[in-house]
C-alpha cells in the first residue's frame, strides 16, 4: 500500500485492486458510525451512488458486527430526472433509489437498519429543504463519492471553459436541479447501460458542492482506469470550477483511495 501527502490536507492511499477500494470505503464508513455510536452521537453522511460496491461489504460487516445504525443518517447525492420536474421512477433500473434499495438497505437487517425517515435524497422543488435538513442535524460528518470523468463530485457538474464562474461562486452552488453533460452521458451510459447513449437521462438533481465542502470530512474512491485521466489534473491543475473536483485542494482533510493501476504514473 502507498500512501502519500499532497499539500497538507490531502492523504492519496492505494490498494491492491478494485476490491480492496470497496473493503476501505465500507470500513471508513463503519469505523465513523462505530466511533459515533460510542459517545452517543448521530452520524450524518453524504453517500454516492457510483461506486456502490461497497454497499454489500457494508451491510455485511454491519450484520455481522451488530453496528446499529438507528441513528445514521444518509443524504444521497443524486438522482436521475426524466425532465427540469420529473425524477425518474424509483423502481426503474436507472434509479439511484432502487440502487440503494437493492444493494444496501434490503441488505441489512431489519433490527440495525436505519428507518426510511433517516434514508435522504434530493427533491426537485425541495432543494432548499434538503440544504436546511444538514444543517439542522448539525453539519456532515463524512462525504464519501466518486469521481466523474469531468471532475465532477456528484452530479455538480463542470463549467464549459468559457463560463465565468469562479471557483468561490461555484463552491458556493447549493443543491439543484442541472442538464447532464455529454460527458457524463456517455461514460455512464458506458459504464451502466451497455453503451445506450440515448437511453441516458438528460436531466439530474443534485447535492451541491456547499454541502459537500462544508462536510468535516471528505473520501473519495477511485475504482475505474480512466479515472486516472482526470485525478491528476484534480490534484495538481489550479483550483477551477471547469473541474469540480479541483476544489477539494482547499478542503481540511480529504482521503482519495486508488487501486493500484489508477494511482500508477501519478506521482
Amino acid at each position: 500500500m502507498m500512501k502519500k501527502m499532497i499539500g497538507n490536507n490531502i492523504t492519496f492511499r492505494t490498494e491492491k485492486n478494485e476490491w480492496g477500494v470497496y473493503f476501505d470505503m465500507a470500513m471508513v464508513m463503519l469505523e465513523e458510525i462505530m466511533k459515533n455510536n460510542a459517545k452517543g452521537k448521530s452520524t450524518v453522511m453524504i453517500v454516492p451512488v457510483g461506486p456502490t460496491d461497497q454497499y454489500p461489504i457494508f451491510a455485511k460487516l454491519v450484520n455481522q458486527l451488530g453496528v446499529s445504525l438507528k441513528n445514521v443518517h444518509f443524504f444521497n447525492m443524486d438522482e436521475y430526472m426524466l425532465s427540469p420536474e420529473e425524477c425518474i421512477d424509483p423502481e426503474h433500473p436507472m434509479s439511484f433509489h432502487k440502487r440503494m434499495n437493492d444493494e444496501f438497505y434490503s441488505l441489512v437487517n431489519p433490527e440495525l437498519v436505519m428507518p426510511e425517515s433517516q434514508r435522504h435524497f434530493p427533491e426537485p422543488g425541495k432543494e432548499a429543504e434538503y440544504d436546511a435538513l444538514i444543517e439542522e442535524l448539525g453539519g456532515v460528518d463524512l462525504c464519501l463519492g466518486g469521481l466523474g470523468i469531468n471532475g465532477h463530485l456528484a452530479f455538480n457538474e463542470a463549467a464549459e471553459e468559457d463560463d465565468p464562474i469562479t471557483a468561490e461562486e461555484f463552491g458556493a452552488l447549493g443543491t439543484r436541479v442541472l442538464p447532464i453533460t455529454r460527458e457524463t452521458k456517455t461514460i455512464n451510459a458506458y459504464g451502466y447501460q451497455r453503451g445506450d447513449l440515448r437511453g441516458m437521462p438528460e436531466w439530474c438533481i443534485t447535492i451541491g458542492m456547499k454541502q459537500i465542502l462544508e462536510a468535516r470530512k471528505i473520501y473519495i474512491a477511485l475504482n475505474r482506469p480512466w479515472q486516472h485521466g482526470i485525478v491528476k489534473h484534480v490534484l495538481f491543475d489550479k483550483v477551477q470550477a471547469q473541474i469540480p473536483a479541483s476544489l477539494l485542494q482547499k478542503h481540511p482533510a480529504v482521503e482519495f483511495c486508488a487501486s493500484e493501476d489508477i494511482a500508477e504514473g501519478l506521482f
